[in-house]
């Protein structure tokens, strides 16, 4: 009776609310897990079965928690601010972090212009009052926004929002953001400022649109206030912690500042009798518990659109807003994806081979080099990312490393691992590919080692006398172990094919368990491989055969030495065992042997 094998579907944590649209994309194709309430010790105690973790505010994704999350792939934050993520401990764990940066741009930019017209127009002291049972019309006399002067720090996309509604009232815009894009700036009708002391100075309204990083930390306190005029009212729907609530508050009192709309604090909830608790019961202050993204169309927005990024990743594909990893337009990576699959291959083959002839071989420094249509691609993080998983992966599969394009850099720079990505404009137009790929692993880091050995950079420029091999043993020519070892490879019809080894030019499909052996071209070698592969039950599914590159039989001619190397290269359908590889070399087999699986 036949056994039906189980696949079982990656599993998704969701311990925070997610829209019913949302929870609908993962539904079909992922094992989904709600639940909500847990705390840190449950959270950690179940993180380790899940592939994916999806949260917002509350859940706090902690480097010890990520610790425990041996199968996590991705942690998804339903909204902007990625603060309750440790995104460096992700990074080192090759763990993408994706957000929505776009889903409550509308909400935000609502809710600041919400809290001007609240601060403007004393609506919080006003709905109070008259609730007290009071008519005050006097007292509660407001400030038009028509004419006012909002200065806006921080001119990104809620910024600039802000600023197109703001404009829509008759405001004077203004702002200071030292990476803003003037063109947008103008076509928003706003003007640019120079320096925050001259933004703050004109100010009649200040709203805050940055990220809390160590630069905007405080970055208005007391000093700054002091330079504001006395009518100024400050917003603040970004991130708790740019005010220094203790300095507001005292403005406040001292009549230097004429009020403030705040929505977010340096700690939520503020605890009792905290500076952020005083900030909110000040009667100049409207403020609210964070509710900047707290619309139904926002929440229903950001859900969609991290769960559309998890659904890319648990299926392979690239997010659109990944914090930790780097753009990639769909054009390009839809270039570069039959290439990563052949750069993983070669770095996987480069190490397999060359470790098996011997452990020394290994070395550490890498030229990379991409012909033709790779050549204008804007980036090839990808592909860099590849090549560190392929020589990474052979010897660290134990360890249960993620490696991807998160944490590739991170990982070669931690084990010596220098890779030079280059560009060459050879021209491929009449190759049966449109792309081409050489690896060339330099046994020096230094310039002059680099220029001598990058001459086999392509197929029409792989002549590489410096690559010639001296006698070592059993009589017969073997390299020098300070000359380069080469690889390279191209996709035709996006598959993968290696098209040269070492100083071997012959094309076959990296796939599978490989038997690689170098012997001298001659009668009964194929004869001898195949006799002990059968006798150890090892089937033959392939065989290909590499003659030496036509520069190399040269240059050995013309140094009297043997010419008639070739390397045998046999698909199997099991792997070789270590034993039968050593009987395979011998004065009546080959020179060399290696078992690569790819």
């Amino acid at each position: 009776m036949a056994i039906l094998a189980v696949r079982t579907r990656p599993k998704i944590l969701i311990p925070e609310k997610v829209s019913a649209d949302g929870l609908a994309l993962l539904q079909d194709k992922f094992e989904v897990h709600e639940k909500k309430g847990l705390n840190p010790d449950e959270l950690s105690a179940i993180i380790g079965d899940y592939e994916a973790l999806i949260v917002r505010s509350e859940t706090q994704v902690t480097a010890e928690l990520l610790n425990e999350a041996k199968k996590l792939k991705v942690v998804a934050r339903a909204g902007v601010g990625v603060d309750n993520v440790d995104v460096q401990s992700a990074t080192i764990h090759g763990i993408i972090v994706v957000n929505s940066p776009s889903g409550n741009i509308n909400a935000a930019a609502e809710h600041t212009i919400a809290l001007l017209m609240a601060v403007a127009r004393n609506i919080g002291d006003a709905s109070q009052s008259i609730k007290n049972g009071k008519w005050e019309r006097s007292r509660l006399t407001g400030v038009e926004a028509k004419g006012k002067t909002l200065a806006i720090v921080g001119l990104g996309k809620v910024g600039l929002t802000v600023a197109r509604i703001a404009n829509g009232l008759g405001m004077r815009l203004i702002a200071y953001d030292p990476y803003a894009n003037p063109n947008l700036a103008a076509a928003a009708s706003v003007t640019l400022r120079s320096s925050l002391a001259e933004l703050l100075q004109e100010a009649d309204f200040l709203t805050l649109h940055t990220p809390l990083i160590a630069s905007t930390k405080g970055m208005i306190g007391k000093a700054e206030l002091a330079t504001m005029k006395p009518t100024a009212r400050i917003l603040n729907v970004a991130r708790g912690g740019m005010i220094d609530e203790g300095a507001l508050v005292e403005a406040l009192d001292a009549g230097t500042i004429a009020g403030a709309g705040i929505d977010v604090f340096t700690s939520e909830p503020p605890k009792p009798d905290s500076l952020a608790s005083r900030l909110i019961a000040h009667p100049k202050v409207v403020a609210t518990p964070h509710l900047g993204a707290s619309t139904k169309e926002a929440q229903e927005n950001v859900s969609i659109d991290v769960c559309e990024q998890v659904v890319l990743i648990l299926s392979g594909e690239l997010p659109r807003s990944a914090v930790n990893a780097p753009l990639i337009l769909p054009d390009e990576y839809r270039t570069l994806q039959p290439f990563v699959s052949l750069v993983e291959k070669m770095g996987s083959l480069y190490t397999q081979h060359y470790s098996s002839i011997n452990i020394k071989s290994f070395r550490t420094t890498f030229d990379l080099t991409y012909e033709g249509k790779l050549a204008n691609l804007n980036t090839t993080k990808p592909l860099f990312a590849a090549l560190v998983k392929g020589l990474l992966t052979p010897i660290t599969s134990s360890d249960g490393l993620n490696i991807n394009i998160v944490n590739a850099e991170l990982l070669a720079k931690e084990r010596g691992i220098l890779i030079n990505e280059q560009r060459s404009r050879e021209n491929v137009e009449e190759k049966p590919y449109s792309s081409f790929i050489t690896l060339r692993a330099r046994a020096s880091r230094s310039t002059s080692a680099a220029r001598a050995g990058s001459r086999a950079t392509s197929p029409a420029t792989s002549r590489s006398p410096n690559l010639s091999r001296v006698d070592t043993h059993q009589g017969t020519s073997q390299p020098p172990p300070e000359q380069d070892q080469i690889i390279q490879g191209f996709v035709s019809g996006n598959k993968p094919f290696i098209s040269r080894l070492d100083r071997f030019k012959g094309e076959f499909v990296p796939k599978g368990t490989l038997l690689i052996c170098r012997n001298f071209d001659s009668c009964g070698k194929i004869g001898f491989v195949g006799n002990l592969l059968g006798k150890a039950g090892v089937n033959i599914n392939f065989m290909n055969v590499a003659p030496l590159d036509l520069d190399e039989e040269v240059e050995a001619q013309v140094n009297g030495k043997e010419s008639n190397e070739a390397l045998m290269i046999l698909g199997v359908d099991r792997p070789v065992g270590e034993d039968v590889a050593k009987a395979l070399i011998g004065p009546e087999g080959v020179l060399e042997a290696s078992v690569v699986t790819l």
